[in-house]
């Protein structure tokens, strides 16, 4: 869907710093176990910078980053506050229902899923929803561990030092 063709108004970021603030647990729907794949790399980021409980959501694959993969949201041992998606498009109704079912709180698509019909059966059911946006961006953005434009502020410049 084109940037001219949204209407659906996300959550403010103080609004999404206090969603990552008050969660506990966050599904990963479409974790994968290969590097080069995003959720991997959020997975990794999650794992290795916060203290939320992980689930991964994958029926292929068995272990991802030494846990134990979910076929389901359904077969986790708890209602995940948070569903992380990384999935395409067509899938997004599916996993919706799943986390309604599952009692998420909140359903976060990842950069470049946007579905506003979604988003408004997901509000409809009591759910919060972001779209567009990277859980790892976010978390690390309101930790300090990002520039407000999303850029590590620990970049080396090249710039000359001034010698006093």
């Amino acid at each position: 869907m084109s940037t001219e063709s949204r209407t659906w108004t996300g959550p403010s970021a103080p609004e999404r710093l206090q969603l990552l603030r008050q969660a506990k647990s966050i599904a990963i729907v479409g974790a994968s176990d290969k590097p080069s794949r995003a959720s991997y790399f959020v997975s990794t980021y999650l794992q290795s910078s916060t203290n939320y409980r992980l689930y991964f959501v994958n029926p292929v694959v068995k272990e991802i980053l030494g846990q134990p993969t979910y076929a389901s949201l359904a077969d986790l041992p708890e209602s995940p506050d948070v569903v992380d998606v990384f999935r395409k498009d067509a899938d997004l109704p599916g996993v919706l229902a799943e986390a309604i079912a599952a009692g998420a709180k909140t359903l976060w698509l990842q950069l470049g899923s946007w579905n506003e019909t979604v988003a408004a059966d997901a509000e409809a059911a009591g759910l919060d929803v972001v779209m567009d946006r990277c859980v790892k961006i976010e978390h690390a953005r309101f930790h300090g561990g990002l520039h407000l434009a999303g850029f590590n502020t620990g970049v080396i410049s090249s710039r000359r030092q001034m010698l006093a």
